[in-house]
């Protein structure tokens, strides 16, 4: 799933590419991934990109119809959606139901992008609104951890009191935008503390810590990802990666084995020596069948 780095790096090629360009077509390919009808969107068509911005792990495009605002193209890739880029748009028709094409645009150069979804189970979702707050899922979203005015005491007092596992807070969207499965892990191998902390439970050295390797894990990857093409942005992730999706290799802090817990549709990574002293997480998959 692409997260805050990956879809800031999105934000910036696109917006370097798309920023004072006309909008030519807008063709939805599967139609549940498109959430919204008013307005439609063929009310892209015609419209000049103005600005390409990030709310959590939404992208925004913002339009103008000669001196009149014009919709927001809002797209969140969910877990198995990417941006296909290309400097000349293929002519070919899509086919709905026999790609994984969810949406093309095509731009007044000749440009444009495919968003795409890959497996099953489609969550990508692609909106057309007047302001980009319409969107339920960014009308809920908590601060950016990168903001500035999101400091370590505004970060302490989002902890205060929840009886809620650290994963799950770092990954729940109304509390902190942008962080996902992927960099939750990090953040927490980098911090030292294992995934299933209390967040209420975190002393002062704790959170000090853990609001540390947040804001640098987080710089660090955003430094990563910027100056990408899409296509390269999923590599450059997956490379940067210490425990997530390293199950079974060498933690490079310690060199103890890294090791997974399955979840149902997802699973986490850590290292025991790292973060749990050395213990070994149980199973959840495991667990189930044992009861």
């Amino acid at each position: 799933m692409p997260e805050m780095p990956e879809v800031q790096g999105l934000v910036e090629f696109l917006r370097g590419r798309l920023t004072d360009h006309a909008v030519t077509r807008a063709t939805v390919a599967n139609i549940a991934a498109l959430k919204t009808y008013d307005p439609p969107i063929t009310a892209l068509v015609g419209a000049t990109v103005t600005g390409v911005e990030r709310h959590g792990k939404f992208v925004d495009i913002a339009t103008r119809d000669g001196d009149d605002t014009a919709p927001h193209l809002v797209f969140h890739l969910a877990k198995a959606g990417w941006l296909r880029w290309y400097d000349a748009l293929p002519s070919t028709v899509i086919r709905p139901g026999k790609t994984p094409i969810a949406l093309r645009v095509g731009f007044d150069d000749g440009s444009g992008f495919d968003l795409t979804e890959a497996g099953t189970k489609k969550s990508l979702a692609v909106s057309v609104v007047s302001d980009p707050a319409e969107v339920p899922g960014i009308a809920r979203l908590g601060p950016d951890p990168l903001d500035p005015a999101f400091d370590r005491d505004a970060f302490a007092a989002l902890l205060a009191g929840r009886r809620t596992q650290i994963k799950g807070v770092l990954r729940d969207q109304s509390i902190i935008a942008g962080v996902g499965n992927a960099y939750s892990d990090e953040i927490l191998h980098a911090a030292k503390m294992s995934p299933y902390a209390l967040a209420a439970g975190l002393d002062e050295a704790e959170i000090d810590r853990l609001y540390q390797a947040m804001t640098e894990t987080l710089a660090e990857a955003l430094a990563a990802a910027s100056g990408k093409p899409p296509a390269d942005l999923k590599d450059a992730k997956r490379r940067g990666m210490r425990v997530h999706g390293r199950r079974g290799e060498a933690c490079p802090v310690c060199g103890d084995e890294v090791r997974s817990v399955f979840f149902a549709d997802n699973s986490l990574e850590y290292c025991p020596t790292c973060q749990t002293g050395g213990k070994i997480l149980a199973d959840r998959r495991l667990s189930r069948l044992l009861k």
